[in-house]
């Protein structure tokens, strides 16, 4: 290792935390902005040493952490990050830096306590990605509610509390089920370690109605379709930057948490059930792509774009092999790349015209053509379009979900039909044709400017270095993943006919289990 720091996984999650600690107590707006600005950026840098830092080589957890916490009750402080968590971890730290300061720039209202809940929710999404206790993953879990809920509800648009309400209603009505599921799961094993529970332990119908608690709790958290009403509410009530960690880093929270958790301690459950959930995946890919084609609302459109493509990462996670779940690892960045940049650009036109209704806009491209240039490489990115970062996620997920059912990939290659369909058509209807509104006159509305740009530009860069180079991502990622997807416990219960499945170590293992 080049450069390392003990305890650098706390350090990285607690910097946050202390950032919103010194918001609250200096005085001043612009003073908070500086600090809270600052406080992320430097956590960015000091999350950038696990990539520097990193041994391509290990499959397992690297940089771990294990000290007692409540010793007499079982509960530890385990923290480590593997390939599957690593850029998760480093996709946090690169959003807020960037939403903070869109939010410097237009937030005015009780900017202290705004940029307090900001670091409160950065602090409890990374704790998300790195806990190893099942107690101490649920509390950054259920954490991460309180300062979004805040968020939404206080600096939201005109139903704000509506769309809070419902948020924490639901997320928190699976998270309750989950609790319940981690104590039985506790009482069965005698441990709440996430890597001893990898082992097979959990037998008979825990293993059945353990997945189902835990499953339940993170398909509301992505959301799988049906239970994705309170998504579109949220995203639209929300304000800007609350959209961009939502849609970027928060919704992660459910996908990994199946990947991390529902998979490896329920194996055979996940296998049962499996089939089940890719449906819904692919359900909520066609049903996403189809309503957003028809909204009125360009942020309403970006929300249930969210919906469709995260099923996509739903339907490679449940297919266990390495191409798919590979591919949804990576795609979780993709997303939380492309759609929040997407959230940033609808945000960035609505400081300048205070709506995001369509029927507002036309012709952009005339009057502000920075912006709309810009525009169009994100939906090329959101799209999936080739040399840019989503086509190598949802291309990957669909030669895993091929293996797995090539049923699944027929229906879900159409969905990158639809995803194309709306988001050319939202560009249309924003950048392109005449301009008939006054408003939208070059005299009347301001191209980006450079800082604005300098915003966008680390997402634009990501959008080429993933799509040109993306083994440069998937090198960290494929060890870990293959390591979970040959878990003899996991093996046992996934497997494919060998007729689709390429020789590899994994069918050797099923075979021996044979």
């Amino acid at each position: 290792m080049a450069f390392s720091i003990p305890y650098l996984l706390s350090i990285i999650t607690f910097l946050p935390l202390l950032g919103a600690v010194l918001v609250a107590l200096v005085g001043g707006d612009e003073t908070k902005k500086q600090i809270a600005f600052v406080t992320t950026l430097v956590t960015f840098v000091v999350s950038l040493l696990l990539l520097f830092n990193w041994d391509d080589g290990n499959a397992g957890m690297q940089f771990l952490e294990d000290l007692p916490w409540f010793p007499e009750m079982g509960i530890r402080y385990i923290m480590g990050v593997d390939g599957i968590s690593l850029f998760l971890v480093l996709l946090t730290t690169l959003l807020m830096p960037i939403a903070i300061y869109f939010s410097n720039l237009y937030v005015d209202e009780q900017v202290g306590l705004y940029l307090a809940m900001m670091l409160l929710l950065e602090t409890s999404m990374i704790g998300v990605f790195l806990a190893l206790d099942l107690v101490l993953f649920f509390v950054f879990f259920e954490f991460s509610l309180i300062p979004m809920y805040l968020l939404i509800g206080r600096w939201g648009g005109t139903r704000r509390i509506y769309a809070a309400l419902k948020f924490f209603l639901y997320t928190f009505a699976g998270s309750a089920v989950m609790l319940v599921a981690i104590l039985a799961v506790y009482f069965a094993t005698g441990t709440l370690n996430v890597l001893e529970l990898q082992n097979g332990q959990i037998t008979g119908a825990l293993q059945t109605w353990g997945f189902l608690a835990f499953t339940l709790a993170f398909a509301i958290k992505v959301p799988i379709f049906p239970f994705h009403t309170w998504l579109p509410d949220a995203h639209v009530q929300a304000p800007t930057a609350g959209s961009i960690i939502l849609a970027g880093i928060l919704l992660k929270m459910g996908t990994y948490g199946y990947l991390r958790f529902s998979v490896p301690i329920f194996p055979e459950a996940a296998a049962q059930y499996g089939p089940w959930i890719g449906a819904l995946a692919i359900i909520g890919i066609i049903y996403g792509a189809l309503v957003a084609l028809v909204q009125k609302d360009f942020k309403a459109l970006v929300a249930y774009s969210s919906v469709a493509h995260l099923g996509y990462v739903m339907l490679g996670l449940v297919t266990m092999n390495l191409q798919g779940v590979s591919g949804s690892v990576l795609q979780m960045v993709n997303h939380g790349v492309s759609t929040g940049a997407l959230f940033l650009m609808v945000g960035l036109l609505y400081e300048r015209r205070h709506t995001r209704m369509f029927d507002d806009f036309g012709g952009l491209w005339k009057s502000i053509p920075i912006y709309s240039g810009l525009l169009l490489l994100v939906i090329m990115s959101s799209a999936g379009l080739p040399g840019l970062n989503g086509f190598v996620g949802e291309f990957t997920i669909l030669l895993g979900a091929y293996i797995y059912n090539p049923f699944y990939a027929i229906v879900g290659a159409l969905g990158v039909i639809l995803a194309a369909w709306y988001l050319l058509t939202a560009f249309r209807k924003v950048a392109q044709g005449p301009i008939t509104n006054p408003a939208n006159e070059a005299e009347n509305i301001s191209d980006l400017r450079p800082n604005e740009i300098a915003m966008i530009m680390p997402l634009v860069l990501l959008f080429f270095l993933i799509g040109l180079f993306p083994n440069l991502f998937l090198d960290k990622i494929n060890p870990s993943v293959q390591q979970l997807v040959e878990n003899p416990a996991i093996v046992i219960h996934h497997t494919v006919p060998e007729s689709v499945m390429p020789e590899t170590a994994l069918t050797e293992t099923v075979k021996a289990e044979q």
